[in-house]
């Protein structure tokens, strides 16, 4: 029986930091599904929104429920709902699109010009239970490992990446290994990279890129010079450019091939500088934005990378913590001690 109020971790006021507190659960629609949160993830723009930084101020309207990473039992459906029934394990796709601008009309729903993100623009899934529009939950096959099913959100972001532009035999650099940066490590790997250079200034993450399947693993201080060493002069074929810092930026573009592909998903936290005319026009290179994960292809090939094609996402889980650990979990995310923390729903 589905009680009336449950435990939430709440962003309760325009300030630093989050609670735990007792809220309603939430009432679904016709169109709706109801899941009983089992495992939530937690990203990087949770912590902004942890410390109130300058984007949370603009983007977060407090008080209201966080987490965008998530997987679960189905604990209630809408009367209209059919491709989903209580106790599938699921997950669900968190960027709600409006399905009747231009980008969504025309194949591009990932990015839709209004957008709303569950656990950023609307109550997520940091709590017992969390509402989803039926048609952004993912049913997972039960043959995925039940840890992975947080994941597919950042492991999406990974696929989508990746997989913008040729990857076999292709010699590719993953510039900064934070959690999407590792998977994508191991992506391109089972999709037939032939090296996979690993640029990262923390020492255990560079570890953790190792065992997700890195050819080479570098401090950026080496990697300019090592990257074109070992591709004998010319640079790599792909640049996959995952930190957002604008010095990894412009040492990406320097070790990219005349006509490579630059594939860009980390987000600066400032405007940056770049020699355009080299970094790019000169180069003949290819450049693609990535925001988020195609709707729904994405999900389909991160499936079955999980599930067929042996791809193991375990290592970059470091912690494992009870959702009421979450100040805990956030000073290790901060202190670069964690790469992927799962919290932990118990009722």
């Amino acid at each position: 029986m589905i009680p009336g109020t449950m435990q939430a971790l709440v962003k309760s006021s325009p300030a630093p930091g989050m609670e735990m507190r007792e809220r309603p659960v939430p009432v679904i629609g016709q169109d709706d599904v109801l899941v009983a949160v089992e495992t939530a993830s937690v990203c990087g723009t949770d912590l902004h929104i942890y410390h109130w930084d300058e984007w949370a101020q603009k983007r977060i309207k407090p008080p209201y429920i966080p987490g965008h990473e998530f997987c679960g039992t189905v604990a209630a459906v809408g009367e209209l709902v059919r491709n989903v029934q209580v106790g599938d394990f699921v997950s669900a796709e968190m960027h709600i699109a409006c399905s009747h601008c231009l980008q969504c009309r025309t194949g591009q729903a990932h990015v839709c010009q209004f957008v709303k993100i569950l656990g950023v623009d609307g109550d997520g899934a940091f709590a017992d239970y969390v509402r989803i529009p039926a048609s952004n939950i993912w049913k997972l096959d039960l043959a995925i490992p039940r840890d992975f099913g947080s994941l597919f959100d950042p492991f999406g972001n990974a696929v989508h990446t990746v997989l913008s532009g040729t990857v076999a035999g292709q010699t590719i650099a993953v510039v900064g290994c934070g959690p999407i940066g590792l998977f994508s490590v191991a992506v391109a790997k089972a999709c037939g990279a032939a090296q996979v250079f690993a640029i990262e200034p923390n020492e255990q993450r560079r570890q953790l890129a190792t065992r997700m399947g890195a050819s080479v693993t570098l401090a950026p201080s080496e990697a300019e010079e090592a990257v074109l060493r070992k591709t004998g002069g010319i640079g790599v074929d792909v640049m996959l450019e995952m930190s957002g810092h604008p010095s990894a930026i412009a040492q990406g573009f320097r070790m990219l091939r005349m006509g490579g592909r630059a594939s860009l998903l980390g987000i600066p936290s400032r405007p940056v500088e770049l020699d355009l005319a080299n970094a790019v026009i000169f180069k003949g290179a290819t450049v693609h934005g990535i925001n988020g994960r195609k709707m729904y292809e994405t999900w389909f090939q991160a499936e079955a990378l999980i599930r067929d094609s042996g791809v193991d996402l375990s290592p970059v889980i470091t912690h494992r913590l009870p959702l009421t650990d979450f100040d805990h979990a956030m000073h290790l995310l901060e202190s670069g001690e964690a790469s992927k923390i799962l919290l932990s729903v118990k009722r």
